[in-house]
């Protein structure tokens, strides 16, 4: 299986860039991985709060394919323990998943075209978090997900 996780915007501060990439680098020993960033929306002062997200939307769809498996970072997801997250990840490996795609939508959500082809949402936190903490947060569970399937120490009870 391989994994991508998406996300609309840059990350501009150079030490949360360093961490994200150090996990980025740890994670794929186990998996495929791949972060996508999807370049800011240009003129959004422009749009419409829903304009933007349809614009945003268009840009995430065009980068999957019909084989994907899309799962939303979104606050209104699903929570899990780490234990129960890589649990959860066991299972998509072993149904045949090729492709797991997770997304880290713009500030407003995703579009409904968006939330229409999902196959789930999850969420991190009852917090909110910055979209570029997210990526940090959400590689880092990755790394812990996997640690834990296969018995290393890093994760502790």
């Amino acid at each position: 299986m391989n994994i991508k996780l998406l996300a609309i915007g840059k990350t501009d501060n150079k030490a949360l860039q360093t961490l994200i990439d150090d996990y980025a680098k740890r994670l794929s020993f186990y998996i495929k991985f791949d972060l996508e960033v999807i370049p800011d929306i240009k003129n959004v002062k422009n749009l419409s709060e829903s304009q933007q997200k349809e614009k945003e939307g268009e840009l995430i769809l065009s980068k999957i394919t019909p084989t994907d498996q899309l799962i939303l970072l979104d606050e209104n997801g699903k929570t899990f323990s780490s234990v129960a997250f890589s649990e959860d990840l066991q299972k998509k490996m072993n149904s045949g998943v090729k492709t797991l795609v997770f997304v880290i939508g713009g500030p407003y959500g995703f579009s409904d075209t968006v939330y229409a082809k999902a196959k789930g949402k999850i969420s991190l936190s009852l917090m909110t978090f910055s979209h570029q903490m997210v990526r940090l947060f959400f590689i880092e569970q990755l790394y812990r997900g996997f640690t834990i399937l296969k018995n290393e120490p890093y994760h502790h009870q």
